[in-house]
C-alpha cells in the first residue's frame, strides 16, 4: 500500500501495475441522502416565484391531456398560453414538445394574483407539466438507487439546504445496493465505474465534511481524486482489467486523513488578483445574453460596491477591497457558519451526480470526472466571489439572509441557462484549467500573490 507523504504520492494512486484489489466496501453500505424529502413549497409567501423569467417546457402527454379538457375560461387560457416548439428550432439534447409562453410581465400567465398556479388549484398536480410538478427537486439514479436533490434557485430550497445544521449526517440512510444493479437506461450503463458509483460519491462527501482541512484544500483533494478516477477508468476502457476500486478508495481515504498533506497544499498558488479577474469575467458571461432579474441585479450592485467599484477603480484597487472584504467580513462569518458552504457543495454533488455528471449538465463537455470537477470548482469560485463582495458591502450586518439571497439569485440567473454552462466549459478549456493544480487559483483563499508568481489563467 502506498504511504503518501506528499501530493505527488496521492496523485500517483492507482497507477501501480498489478495492484491487488478486492471487491469490498469494508461492510459499509452506501448511503442515500434524504434531506430533499422535507421540502415544502411556501406558495404565495415565496419572495421569488419560480414562474417568472423561465421558459417552462410542457411534455407531450400533458399537452394532449389539456386538449381533452372541457371548455372553460381556464382551459381557453391554457390553450392560448401554450405553444408547440417547431422541430427546426429544437436542437437541444432533450427536445421540447411545447412551452408556456410568458406574458408581458415575464410571468406565467396561469398564475393567480397570489402567485399560485391555477392549473394546480383547479385540476391538481396530475395536470401539471413535469417541470412544474417536480421543481425544485432534481431526481436521478445513482448506482441503481433513485435520489433527490434540490436546486437552490428556489429561496425555500436554498434556506433548507444552506441553513441545515447537519445536512449530511442527519439525513443519511443506509441502503443495501446490489453489486450488479438492475438494468437501466442512464448514460453510465456501460461505464466500468458503474458498480462503484455510490462508494466513489461517498468518498467525495467525506472529503467535503473533513474540517481538518480548509474548504479550498478539500476541493483540491476532490480534484486530485477525480483525476485518478479518470486514469483508472481510461485504462479499463483501453482494454485493461475492469477496475476494482476498493483498495484505491481506502488508500485515498487514508491519505486524506494524513496530516502530511496539509503542508504540501500550502505551497499551491494563491493569487487574489487573478481570482477576482476570473470572478468578474464569470459574473458577466450572461449579463448581455439573458433577462436579468431584479434580485440578481441587487446582488451585482452589492458585490460591485463591496469591492470598491467606481469611476476610478482599477483591478488593483478592486483586488485590495476584495481581500479586505474576505478577511474582515467573509472569513469570520463563514468560520462561525462552516456548514453553509459545505451544504452548498453536498447538494451540488447530489444534484449533479458528481463526479459522473448529469445528462443535461455541460452537454458539449467530455463526460469525465476531471471535467465535472472543473465546472463545479468554477461555479463555487463564482458563488464565493459574489458572497465576498456582498459581505464587504454589508460589513458587520452581513447575515444568513444575505447569503440565501445571493446564492438563490445567482443560481437562478446562471444555472437555468444552458448557454452559460456551455460558455463556462469553453472558458475553462481556453484557460487550460484541466488539472487540480491549475484550478487551485480559483478555489484558494483570496490572499496577495507572492512576488514573482505566475498567472495560471493567463493565455499561453
Amino acid at each position: 500500500m502506498l504511504k503518501p507523504e506528499s501530493l505527488d504520492a496521492v496523485e500517483q494512486m492507482g497507477r501501480e501495475p498489478g495492484a491487488q484489489m478486492t471487491n469490498s466496501n469494508d461492510g459499509n453500505n452506501p448511503l442515500t441522502l434524504r434531506y430533499a424529502e422535507s421540502f415544502r413549497c411556501i406558495g404565495s409567501d415565496c419572495e421569488d416565484t419560480c414562474c417568472t423569467g423561465w421558459r417552462v417546457p410542457v411534455d407531450r402527454d400533458i399537452y394532449l391531456r389539456y386538449q381533452d379538457l372541457p371548455e372553460s375560461p381556464l382551459n381557453t387560457l391554457i390553450r392560448e398560453s401554450i405553444e408547440r416548439v417547431p422541430e427546426a428550432e429544437n436542437s437541444g439534447r432533450k427536445p421540447l414538445f411545447a412551452i408556456i409562453r410568458l406574458n408581458s410581465e415575464n410571468r406565467c400567465p396561469l398564475l393567480t394574483s397570489d402567485q399560485l398556479c391555477r392549473i394546480h388549484l383547479e385540476y391538481g398536480e396530475a395536470f401539471l407539466p413535469h417541470t412544474c410538478a417536480t421543481y425544485p427537486r432534481v431526481n436521478h439514479s445513482l448506482g441503481g438507487v433513485t435520489e433527490t436533490a434540490l436546486t437552490l434557485s428556489c429561496p425555500e430550497a436554498a434556506r433548507l439546504v444552506l441553513l441545515h445544521p447537519d445536512l449530511l449526517l442527519s439525513n443519511l440512510e443506509a441502503d443495501a445496493v446490489p453489486q450488479q444493479p438492475a438494468a437501466c437506461t442512464d448514460p453510465d450503463e456501460n461505464s466500468p465505474l458503474r458498480p462503484w458509483m455510490r462508494p466513489v460519491r461517498d468518498v467525495v462527501l467525506r472529503i467535503i465534511t473533513h474540517r481538518e482541512y480548509p474548504l479550498w484544500q478539500r476541493l483540491f483533494l476532490i480534484g486530485v481524486f477525480c483525476t485518478r478516477l479518470d486514469a483508472i477508468s481510461g485504462a479499463a476502457a483501453a482494454g485493461g482489467a475492469a477496475p476494482d476500486l476498493s483498495t484505491f478508495l481506502a488508500e485515498f481515504d487514508a491519505a486524506v486523513e494524513s496530516s502530511a498533506l496539509r503542508g504540501s497544499m500550502q505551497a499551491l498558488p494563491a493569487d487574489s488578483r487573478t481570482q477576482l479577474d476570473a470572478v468578474l469575467l464569470l459574473a458577466g458571461l450572461m449579463l448581455q445574453k439573458s433577462r436579468v432579474g431584479p434580485r440578481f441585479l441587487e446582488c451585482v450592485r452589492a458585490f460591485t460596491a463591496g469591492i470598491g467599484n467606481g469611476p476610478n477603480a482599477t483591478l488593483e484597487s478592486l483586488t485590495a477591497h476584495y481581500e479586505t472584504a474576505y478577511q474582515r467580513h467573509f472569513a469570520p462569518f463563514f468560520s462561525s457558519h462552516p456548514q453553509i458552504l459545505e451544504n452548498y457543495l453536498i447538494n451540488t454533488v447530489v444534484r449533479l451526480r458528481f463526479p459522473f455528471g448529469r445528462d443535461n449538465y455541460a452537454p458539449e463537455a467530455e463526460r469525465s470526472a476531471s471535467r465535472q470537477f472543473a465546472l463545479v470548482a468554477a461555479h463555487f469560485a463564482l458563488i464565493r466571489g459574489l458572497l465576498i463582495g456582498v459581505a464587504g458591502y454589508h460589513g458587520e450586518r452581513f447575515s444568513t439572509e444575505h447569503v440565501i439571497h445571493t446564492v438563490q439569485a445567482a443560481t437562478k440567473h446562471f444555472e437555468h441557462h444552458a448557454e452559460f454552462l456551455t460558455r463556462l466549459d469553453t472558458w475553462l478549456q481556453e484557460k487550460n484549467l484541466n488539472n487540480p493544480r491549475a484550478l487551485a487559483i480559483l478555489v484558494n483563499e483570496p490572499v496577495p500573490s507572492p512576488t514573482g508568481s505566475t498567472n495560471p489563467l493567463a493565455p499561453a
